[in-house]
């Protein structure tokens, strides 16, 4: 992966090195009563290499509001800006950290808000699967870029080697990294404008919620992120299969979305050749899109495969 960042905090520097990094990460509070004492000029410094600027918290025992609020009393925040908890004490729960992941996400609606945590909490002491916008995981064991979880992952952290945290995010290039970042341009996308008709939905609709079942047999990830002896694991696993589905769903919109621009973008080269005219291709496109969703309600109403 060629999307590579670091993450600095009090420790290092505030005039690292930014060559070839398209995001760095800038500790900036730690329970009420820390503030990172670099942490302006860090953030400055990556600001102007024009680095995607993240701003994580140092999770302790207590009270979750009171933190978050702490954070964002100092966090120097802008559009496009990444947020995130540093869940590391022993002492905070699974449920603190949901609390302040889903509080962070309420009050800064336009920031990604990610979960940062090592391999062992991951599988051993989170026990809901929630990492609000994407998990960034600590696994230095592992070649970067390759965690050893299935859990989907935004970020990971693949070594300290030098005294400096080094990162790899799952993004093709920091043009993507930068459009997912900023959720005020990205919310919304072409799939929005397709139409299709009340039939065709109620089919897919109808697909989706049909998927949100709980299988006899171990969930897709069982294998390695739900083996944490998580005996509440059925109902946590039940909204996950529903979201399986959502997902699938508009996987296959985006792509009968893609297909349908492709084919509206001949229609005017092949009328304007003579010899079939622009009503006909659009019919033809039309029949071609109404396939397609069929096919997609069909392949959304097979059973589900155990991973």
């Amino acid at each position: 992966m060629t999307v590579k960042g670091i993450d600095v905090a009090s420790y290092q520097s505030s005039t690292f090195s930014t060559s070839g990094l398209a995001f760095v990460w800038v500790k900036c509070t730690e329970g009420t009563g820390y503030v990172n004492p670099r942490y302006s000029a860090q953030i400055a410094h990556a600001r102007a290499a024009g680095a995607v600027v993240g701003h994580y918290h140092f999770v302790r025992p207590g009270s979750m509001s009171a933190q978050l609020a702490y954070f964002l009393a100092h966090a120097d925040l802008r559009a496009g800006d990444m947020l995130c908890l540093d869940w590391e004490d022993t002492g905070v729960s699974c449920a603190d950290k949901d609390t302040w992941i889903k509080a962070a996400q309420a009050k800064q609606p336009t920031h990604r808000v990610l979960l940062y945590c090592n391999l062992d909490f991951w599988l051993h002491r989170d026990t809901t699967s929630f990492a609000g916008d994407g998990l960034w995981i600590a696994d230095p064991s592992a070649t970067a870029g390759s965690p050893r979880i299935t859990h989907p992952w935004v970020m990971h952290q693949y070594s300290s080697a030098g005294g400096t945290d080094r990162n790899v995010a799952a993004f093709a290039d920091l043009a993507a990294l930068k459009a997912w970042a900023n959720k005020t341009t990205s919310s919304s996308t072409e799939e929005d404008t397709l139409t299709i008709s009340d039939a065709d939905a109620k089919k897919i609709a109808a697909a989706v919620i049909a998927c949100d079942a709980v299988p006899a047999a171990r969930p897709p990830y069982a294998n390695d992120d739900y083996a944490k002896g998580n005996t509440t694991w059925t109902l946590g696993y039940s909204e996950q299969t529903s979201n399986e589905g959502i997902r699938k769903a508009l996987d296959g919109i985006t792509k009968l979305t893609a297909q349908l621009a492709a084919l509206s973008s001949v229609v005017a080269k092949l009328a304007s050749g003579g010899g079939i005219t622009a009503e006909q291709v659009q019919a033809a496109a039309e029949a071609g899109a109404q396939a397609a969703l069929a096919e997609l309600g069909d392949r959304l109403q097979a059973p589900a495969t155990d991973a």
